[in-house]
């Protein structure tokens, strides 16, 4: 399923690391001021997703990617302990 693009902004990046999210794109992705968002960072971009009622920061791992937990548990010492099961 292909997402439609609703805004391109270019945005600055602060000494700091900050970003100014443009007014418009806060409306669009129903950000709030003082809402919380989560940061997915993929290989080849980055995803600023408002975070959903009723998901807390310790549940947060499970939204984890994939290729994220893959680098975790890809490990030889995970191997050896798997490999008898």
């Amino acid at each position: 399923m292909k997402q439609e693009i609703k805004e391109i902004r270019t945005i600055k990046i602060t000494e700091k690391g900050q970003v100014c999210i443009p007014k418009e794109a806060r409306e669009i992705a129903g950000f709030k001021e003082g809402s919380k968002v989560n940061l997915i960072v993929y290989n080849d971009k980055v995803e600023l997703r408002p975070m959903k009622k009723g998901i807390n920061e310790a549940m947060f791992a499970m939204l984890a990617s994939e290729e994220v937990l893959a680098q975790a548990w890809n490990t030889k010492e995970e191997d050896e302990a798997w490999k008898d099961l």
